[in-house]
């Protein structure tokens, strides 16, 4: 069952499925909504019925205006064209933004115009490369390259750090008039009156909120690209298709087993690590198997189910 709470950064797991879908488990599509402004939702991998997925979430269509595709693997990526045209039919007007690889990209545009759908919004893709592929004032998101059978990347969403809250108290005891001058102390800067004296801003201004980072990996083997783009991470969302006992076949088809992913959750200093993208084999108890295997390398370990709402708090000033 889907939840929902009143944290202002959440993860929400549409589906947790590798490779096809399962009773349990939908194919991959994870939710991450921001929950200022227009409370808009980004959406990472666009698996098979992620639409159906979304309709027993509190996730809607119209809110959604980024999506950033792993690879071109279909278990990733059949649910896009649907997803887009829904919008339309819904009369959603906030543009849409697909990150996502050249074949991606290629296929999207492909089914659009095959399908002649379409679209009463402004849609852009942007082919993801290594490096940051988005920023504005208050995010920045960066890929890098995995290892698996084709382009595979991870995302990593840095929130920027917030300026510390500013308490004009005192300012007006000091002679100092409302105005530009405020500004620049609001600003933690330094202004010096005309009589000499300086009045240093940061008195003037709490500390600064640390922003939060999120990673988010493709599917992927075990490799130092994974390590470095989690580094450092409040939560870490790490594919985990096999057990350790079946990591030979983990080895074979590009994929992780539930301990190579708390290997990078523990290398790159995470503080919490969630494991998806799970094999179909590992059905009702059998999931467990794979979170205690992690969890002998990195405790901070849970496994995410469909519907998962994972709240994403603030860290602490000093980040470990």
């Amino acid at each position: 069952m889907f939840g929902w709470g009143e944290h202002l950064l959440e993860l929400i797991f549409l589906g947790t499925g590798a490779g096809l879908p399962a009773r349990e488990r939908n194919v991959t599509s994870i939710a991450l909504r921001l929950l200022t402004g227009q409370g808009e939702v980004w959406l990472f991998d666009c698996g098979e019925a992620t639409q159906h997925q979304m309709m027993r979430s509190p996730v809607k269509l119209s809110k959604i205006n980024h999506l950033f595709v792993t690879h071109a693997h279909g278990d990733h990526i059949f649910g896009i064209p649907g997803m887009l045209g829904s919008r339309s039919f819904q009369a959603a007007t906030l543009p849409m933004t697909l990150c996502a690889p050249k074949a991606v990209c290629d296929f999207v545009e492909g089914a659009l115009s095959a399908s002649q759908t379409h679209l009463t919004y402004k849609f852009k893709t942007v082919e993801t490369r290594e490096g940051i592929v988005y920023e504005d004032d208050r995010w920045v998101v960066i890929a890098a390259k995995l290892d698996h059978s084709v382009d595979s990347y991870g995302y990593r969403v840095i929130e920027r750090d917030q300026p510390g809250k500013f308490n004009p108290n005192g300012l007006e005891e000091l002679g100092i008039p409302l105005g530009p001058l405020y500004g620049l102390l609001k600003q933690g800067q330094s202004i010096q009156l005309e009589d000499g004296r300086v009045i240093r801003g940061e008195k003037f201004v709490g500390p600064t909120t640390p922003g939060r980072i999120i990673a988010i990996m493709g599917d992927t083997r075990y490799c130092k690209a994974a390590i470095e783009l989690a580094r450092g991470a409040d939560v870490l969302v790490h594919e985990a298709t096999f057990a350790h006992e079946d990591r030979l076949l983990a080895q074979r088809y590009y994929h992780s087993t539930a301990t190579q992913a708390a290997c990078v959750a523990d290398s790159a200093g995470v503080s919490q690590l969630i494991l998806t993208h799970i094999s179909a084999r590992y059905q009702h108890d059998r999931g467990e198997q794979l979170v205690e295997e992690a969890k002998k390398r990195f405790p901070a370990t849970t496994i995410a189910h469909d519907g998962m709402v994972w709240p994403i708090d603030r860290p602490s000033a000093q980040r470990h």
